[in-house]
């Protein structure tokens, strides 16, 4: 760990600074270090790295519960959350991270559209070790006492040992069923994707609106992915990057470019 006494770890989400997720997660890590939650003040689900340019930001005291940690909620995005933390409000960068636990999946492309990554990914390009965490039962009222064992572990292997410069963690946590999980599983993102379509509706004035909807299709197959570990009753931990160059493919682009 670092040379404070107790680690300083900022404590964000995308579902608000009131869900059971972040409560959780508090716990947890007020039992690791000295916490400050930035949290939204609103749902912001989906918003993925979304930060605000064209409104004003506020970011208010607001003490959830008597628990030890600091916090303040924030009109933004997730992303705006971990800027404002890292750039104004702490007096020292974050020895960690943490995001969550979200109230749904973030696995497979998921990754892309999720609030809760984001701020991981937000932490990382701070260069600060972060991590997202979710559970895949989307329900308000959905049980975390299973993880909170496996989260703690997780959170001080990384404050112990660092993550490579770059990277957080999207660890996802499969629905208590009553059994023990099976363990945690590092590995890949799966290769999925949604089929999606609009539900056309008409409001009372008459005109139409559109509710999104979908269904994730599994097209990977390989029993190194994380919806394979989560199937499988694993906590899926898989290695995020902020850097988008698709190395593997710099050379095919030379060659059809010409440059």
């Amino acid at each position: 760990m670092t040379k404070q006494a107790r680690p300083l770890i900022l404590v964000t989400n995308d579902d608000s600074i009131i869900a059971p997720g972040i409560r959780t997660l508090i716990r947890i890590m007020n039992t690791i270090g000295e916490v400050v939650v930035v949290a939204p003040d609103s749902p912001q689900s989906g918003m993925g790295h979304a930060i605000t340019i064209h409104d004003t930001l506020r970011c208010l005291p607001a003490q959830q519960d008597a628990g030890p940690q600091t916090e303040y909620a924030c009109s933004g995005t997730p992303v705006d959350c971990v800027k404002l933390a890292v750039h104004e409000i702490l007096d020292r960068t974050p020895d960690l991270i943490v995001s969550g636990i979200n109230h749904g999946s973030n696995a497979s492309v998921n990754v892309i559209y999720s609030g809760t990554m984001s701020a991981a990914v937000e932490g990382a390009m701070q260069r600060v070790p972060s991590i997202g965490f979710s559970l895949l039962d989307y329900s308000w009222d959905a049980d975390f006492s299973a993880a909170e064992p496996y989260i703690k572990q997780i959170a001080t292997s990384v404050l112990e040992k660092g993550l490579p410069a770059g990277v957080c963690l999207n660890v996802n946590i499969p629905k208590a069923n009553g059994t023990p999980y099976a363990g945690i599983k590092v590995c890949r993102q799966t290769m999925g994707h949604w089929e999606e379509d609009f539900d056309i509706r008409i409001d009372p004035t008459g005109k139409p609106y559109y509710w999104m909807r979908g269904e994730f299709v599994d097209s990977d197959g390989g029993d190194d992915s994380d919806i394979w570990a989560l199937n499988h009753h694993y906590l899926s931990v898989v290695p995020i990057q902020f850097d988008l160059t698709a190395h593997h493919a710099l050379a095919a682009v030379h060659s059809v470019i010409g440059a």
